[in-house]
């Protein structure tokens, strides 16, 4: 099955302890909205391949392990999965045919760490923790974040495979490109978030962006604010997506505002998504997708098109969910 049938067709809803109202397709109906308030430990992520990364934040949560160290261990997933054609290894390498890798963390003090433009690193969103954790700094790209990795230990890998070098040579001698396309296979982000024993916040977000971009594009997920916002008072926000539609409307830092005053995750995202479609002329093709938790242990999420799911783990539940959508493709 492609992925695009898979995110169209794929797990559909779980088992509901509150509703909520929203709209799809024009119409407002009801879907389930998870509460987790005491079920926590609890960690979120985007698509599908979030199911194998909450697997390894849950032996970090599981363990009365820190959310901070659950969204580090489980993202690392991801980008170590050589299969995987939109994290780290593996990756679809932009129009020059190097793989770059954007990647944030941010912890539940409103400390984060964030690298972009960073090249031959399997696992960036490591390097964004060292940023965090043992610099002044909050961001570093492109040559200084290698030289920052290589002086931290980090290994130098190639991080084209013989797969995604031969995607990229295709693309090469298509029409294809005189514009990269955006679709549901070209956006693959991973953002996840966590709530640890405590009831601390985490989250994370990385991936090597737009496949065949221009040479030095960054988009949102390196972005405190736009691909990730966490604050521990309220709950934390990620996205995926087109991240230049993203980074205009500070996307995940207004998820969390909007549940600030009060709204749920799910309303959170929508309002978030409506505003996205509201700021761009022309959205065909433009999908986004936010997925959010706020303190009390509800999630939810949301995007411009059908075909955006995430994963879901706790204590009483491990889901595959298909958020709620505006439009159809």
């Amino acid at each position: 099955m492609s992925r695009r049938k898979f995110l169209k067709t794929g797990a559909l809803g779980i088992g509901a302890l509150l509703t909520s109202k929203i709209t799809a397709n024009n119409n407002t109906i009801s879907i389930p909205l998870f509460n987790a308030t005491k079920g926590k430990p609890i960690v979120i992520s985007t698509w599908n391949h979030g199911t194998a990364a909450n697997k390894a934040a849950w032996k970090v949560l599981n363990t009365g392990g820190t959310a901070l160290d659950a969204v580090e261990k489980g993202v690392r997933v991801t980008e170590s999965d050589a299969t995987n054609r939109s994290v780290g290894l593996g990756g679809l390498p932009d129009r020059e045919g190097k793989v770059t890798l954007d990647a944030c963390i941010m912890n539940h003090e409103n400390e984060c760490g964030a690298v972009a433009f960073l090249q031959d690193i399997e696992n960036p969103i490591s390097v964004a923790r060292k940023v965090m954790e043992d610099t002044p700094h909050v961001m570093l790209v492109g040559k200084g974040a290698f030289q920052f990795a290589m002086a931290q230990g980090f290994p130098k890998r190639d991080l084209l495979t013989p797969e995604a070098k031969k995607a990229w040579l295709k693309w090469k001698e298509s029409e294809e490109q005189k514009k990269p396309e955006v679709n549901s296979e070209n956006h693959d982000t991973i953002g996840m978030l966590a709530m640890d024993e405590d009831g601390n916040i985490s989250g994370a977000c990385t991936t090597s962006g737009w496949a065949y971009k221009l040479h030095g594009r960054v988009g949102d997920s390196p972005l405190i604010g736009a691909g990730l916002f966490v604050d521990n008072e309220v709950g934390g926000a990620c996205a995926t997506g087109l991240g230049e539609a993203v980074i205009r409307i500070a996307g995940s830092h207004t998820v969390v505002e909007l549940m600030r005053h009060g709204k749920s995750p799910d309303e959170a995202c929508q309002i978030a998504v409506e505003r996205i479609i509201k700021k761009h002329k022309d959205i065909k093709g433009l999908q986004v997708g936010f997925l959010a938790i706020n303190k009390q242990g509800e999630v939810g999420g949301y995007s411009v098109y059908a075909g955006f799911n995430y994963a879901i783990k706790s204590k009483k539940i491990k889901k595959l969910k298909d958020a709620a959508y505006k439009m159809e493709w």
